[in-house]
């Protein structure tokens, strides 16, 4: 059954597409962890943009969910830079 499309959604696709270009979680297709840390900025930088774009437009629960989430996001963005 497909997953229905929703903004939640969106930024947990995203968010996990950052989380494997750190190297914090496997690849689900070559099931190897690798760093690649200028797309994982890229995601990044994407979310800031799509949080400017959609203010005032979210629900709290949205809202808050993007701002947890890229707050996480750039938290391990630092140690992964820290650790290359």
């Amino acid at each position: 059954m497909m997953e229905e499309a929703s903004f939640v959604a969106l930024i947990v696709r995203l968010a996990t597409g950052a989380y494997i270009s750190m190297g914090l979680i496997e690849d689900p297709v070559s099931g190897e962890k690798k760093k690649d840390l200028e797309v994982a900025r890229i995601t990044i930088e994407t979310l800031d943009m799509l949080k400017e774009k959609t203010k005032g437009n979210l629900t709290p629960e949205e809202a808050g969910f993007l701002e947890e989430t890229l707050a996480d996001l750039k938290l391990k963005f630092v140690k992964a830079k820290e650790e290359k």
